[in-house]
């Protein structure tokens, strides 16, 4: 019953738009700008105070590229979910085959392997590889995460919040002949505290998506978190998130000498964080409303506001 509703909102609804613009809708470009600035903000960190490689823009092409492979392979893996929750999506709305889309993201994640190993080098091709091996594990059976409810967030979490800041360390190092330090360097604990800040964030941060798709995700065995635990317990879970982090930047500057004092000033954001969270616990019921809640543009804003603060706490306090 679901998928007939979903069908009939799609065939309603279904415009035979060109084709560039089909294929656009389907790499969803507006989640592509935070792995490319994040990236960025990685080469920031390694470069201490200077100006990255011009390369390292490559690298950050790669990291948008490589989420608009995984969103083709998720809307793939997700067709009978996106049937119910958004039909009028390029492949449930009957604009683009399954094959195509498949055809499209092999495409992405080979132009991503080829450009990262033969312009940036080594390092930074296998991480990128582990990147692209959690947004496999994440979508495609049998391991899919997405029906485990434990193990859901983290697969999104670790690539997106630790491995994009790694990978762009990583290549600044690469491209300036100083890899070595990535194991040498003390400073080299920076991108993996920065990214664990942005992972625990993620943490939370990444279940906004899920409250305007329960009910697909829950007719299709997709055990999210907002399925698991309600609506409301799932927003009371998620609250922490979108502060905690925050509040440890002092513990990684002053107790552990992870990060650099002028990364001190990104504090500032857990009011940020709080207000997101006050959007979501303020009426936790209108996250399930049709089409992705407020929430979810703040919390992708506020994770590039984070990765912006630490590409200029670098550039400027290193």
């Amino acid at each position: 019953m679901l998928e007939n509703q979903g069908k009939k909102l799609a065939e309603k609804d279904t415009k035979p738009g060109g084709t560039l613009k089909t294929l656009i809708e389907l790499c969803r470009p507006f989640t592509m700008l935070a792995p490319a600035v994040g990236v960025m903000a990685g080469a920031f960190i390694a470069a201490e105070g200077g100006l990255p490689k011009t390369l390292t823009l490559v690298a950050a092409l790669v990291g948008g590229l490589l989420n608009a492979a995984s969103n083709a392979v998720n809307q793939i893996t997700d067709l009978d979910i996106d049937r119910v929750n958004k039909p009028k999506r390029p492949i449930p709305s009957g604009r683009i085959s399954v094959n195509t889309a498949a055809a499209i993201g092999a495409i992405l994640y080979f132009i991503c392997f080829v450009v990262a190993y033969f312009a940036v080098g080594w390092a930074f091709f296998l991480v990128i590889l582990v990147g692209a091996a959690f947004s496999w594990a994440y979508s495609i059976p049998p391991v899919r995460t997405k029906n485990n409810p434990i193990l859901a967030n983290p697969t999104m979490a670790f690539p997106r919040g630790v491995l994009l800041i790694v990978a762009g360390y990583a290549a600044q190092l690469e491209l300036t002949g100083k890899l070595d330090a990535f194991w040498t360097n003390p400073a080299a604990a920076a991108p993996w505290a920065a990214g664990a800040i942005m992972f625990l964030f993620l943490l939370g941060g990444a279940s906004t998506k899920d409250f305007a798709d329960i009910a697909g995700d829950k007719a299709y065995g997709a055990r999210t978190i907002p399925v698991v635990l309600g609506i409301k317990r799932a927003s009371r879970f998620m609250a922490p998130f979108f502060v905690i982090p925050f509040l440890l930047i002092p513990l990684a500057i002053y107790v552990f000498h992870f990060l650099i004092p002028a990364t001190l000033p990104l504090l500032a954001l857990a009011l940020y964080g709080a207000f997101i969270a006050w959007l979501i616990l303020r009426d936790p019921d209108s996250l399930a409303l049709e089409g992705n809640h407020p929430s979810w543009k703040h919390m992708y804003v506020l994770m590039m506001l984070t990765q912006i603060g630490f590409a200029a706490a670098y550039f400027f306090g290193a």
